[in-house]
């Protein structure tokens, strides 16, 4: 018998973390290793919420919680409630941000949630007209900034706090910011489809390409930014 055969892993106090049903979580992005969040997907993703809702369909809402680690202890900043649908938090100096908009009140909403004393706080609200659509709506860092792309048409914008606009390459997709630099991720692909590698490129805010660089950006629980080539 091998020495790693010998290994005996011994039976460990399980934990019971009540979610309502999700059963699926994952670390906040980014820069946190102490807090995870779970996603119910009672319409699918927020833009297709919104087809359900401009199609006169009721929007149910939607089942998010934060989890702490280790004590397991489940919060629920925004609750269930019919005509608003959270989508996926982020972390970003303290707080854990939740983009939420009510189809109701034709409105979005950024909440910071305090990891420290657990308070909860409207920091912006939006006019739901401030954008074409839902598509591909979401919190990224740093700042905190809230961005759309749109793949078809090649769009990017930063609806918030700053008014940008600019068309992105076809094979793009925006991941983060940093400052006033904007990362996007390029893939590229032989006719054949033998070989499929990506790239990193970042712009400024009218578009233009600053550096071009292979592999990819990661962000690490610490916050630390980590180059993948």
């Amino acid at each position: 018998m091998s020495a790693l055969s010998e290994v005996i892993i011994e039976k460990t106090d399980m934990k019971t973390i009540k979610t309502d049903g999700i059963t699926y979580i994952e670390l906040i992005p980014y820069g946190t290793d102490e807090w995870y969040y779970g996603i119910s997907y009672e319409h699918g993703d927020l833009y297709e919420a919104e087809e359900v809702f401009k199609a006169g369909h009721d929007v149910e809402g939607r089942n998010l919680c934060l989890i702490h680690y280790p004590d397991g202890e489940v919060y629920r900043p925004v609750p269930k409630q019919p005509g608003i649908y959270p989508a996926e938090p982020v972390y970003y100096e303290g707080g854990i941000f939740i983009l939420n908009v009510n189809f109701l009140k034709d409105l979005i909403q950024i909440i910071r949630f305090d990891c420290d004393s657990r308070e909860i706080e409207i920091i912006e609200e939006l006019p739901l007209g401030s954008v074409k659509d839902c598509y591909n709506l979401s919190l990224d860092i740093a700042p905190l900034t809230l961005t759309r792309q749109c793949v078809g048409s090649n769009e990017f914008e930063i609806i918030w706090p700053e008014k940008v606009h600019f068309y992105m390459g076809d094979h793009d997709s925006f991941f983060l910011r940093d400052s006033d630099k904007l990362y996007f991720s390029r893939w590229h692909e032989d006719g054949d489809g033998s070989n499929y590698y990506t790239e990193t490129v970042v712009t400024n805010f009218q578009g233009e390409e600053i550096e071009v660089f292979p592999g990819d950006i990661q962000i690490m629980p610490n916050g630390e930014m980590w180059h993948i080539k």
